[in-house]
């Protein structure tokens, strides 16, 4: 589309027309998902207007979930959004294969930490105790879709932040810490705006809302094993509760 194609003087707003010609390339398969779009001098030139009906014209196609606009690197045509499913059973990498996608985790932080009341709750524990926090980046092929806050206690994992140094997986270093298995007892989840960290962690405007939960799983004992804090790329994930029957 060039100037010339933009009806000017008319009544329709010159970002609207703008929007509805890239929605048209992408809807016409034009533009593929994961595409990035040029950026947004490079649309000023092509449409001959300021940057800012640029920006107003991108912002109404990621309010509708056509494009993804990553701080810092420009912005995307959307991909399908990732089922992920929470059920008695979840785990990251099984989940991620099973849509035919390339899991990945990335560990961002180890430490040994005094529980505060949130935790210590949730694991049964006296607010103070000791336990491993660990900050994780779930990505599926290559692409950032949540950011999990782990609690272990301790000291009954100890040898946890070794394990996870040298594999990364989390059912791999509970495995060799004799949980051979655990089951999710609870997850709460609500919608929220990111942190600025989350933000830049999973690529995404500080104005979209995250997905955020808080999970809780137990061994086959039943003793608690792992306190969760998650917050998933709401334009990425949608949450699918699995029913028990």
């Amino acid at each position: 589309m060039t100037e010339a194609t933009l009806d000017r003087g008319q009544g329709l707003a010159l970002w609207r027309q703008i929007a509805g010609s890239l929605e048209g390339e992408i809807t016409a398969g034009q533009r593929q998902a994961g595409e990035q779009l040029p950026t947004e001098a490079m649309l000023s030139a092509q449409f001959q207007v300021n940057r800012h009906t640029v920006r107003r014209a991108l912002e109404a196609l990621s309010a509708r979930g056509l494009v993804r606009v990553e701080q810092g690197r420009g912005t995307f045509v959307a991909e399908d959004v990732l089922d992920y499913p929470l059920g008695g059973r979840t785990r990251f990498s099984e989940t991620i294969r099973r849509q035919n996608r390339e899991p990945q985790g990335k560990i961002l932080s180890l430490r040994d930490m005094a529980a505060d009341s949130q935790v210590a709750e949730a694991l049964g524990l006296r607010r103070g105790q000791r336990v491993l926090r660990v900050q994780r980046l779930g990505l599926a092929d290559g692409r950032p879709v949540l950011v999990g806050t782990h609690h272990f206690p301790l000291p009954r994992f100890n040898r946890l932040a070794e394990l996870l140094h040298a594999d990364g997986s989390v059912t791999v270093a509970l495995a060799a810490c004799g949980v051979a298995d655990y089951h999710r007892r609870v997850t709460r989840v609500t919608a929220r705006m990111p942190t600025p960290e989350e933000a830049a962690l999973l690529q995404q405007a500080r104005t979209r809302p995250v997905l955020a939960s808080e999970a809780l799983d137990t061994d086959a004992a039943g003793e608690p094993v792992d306190f969760t804090l998650c917050c998933y790329a709401a334009g990425r994930v949608q949450i699918v509760v699995e029913g028990a029957g």
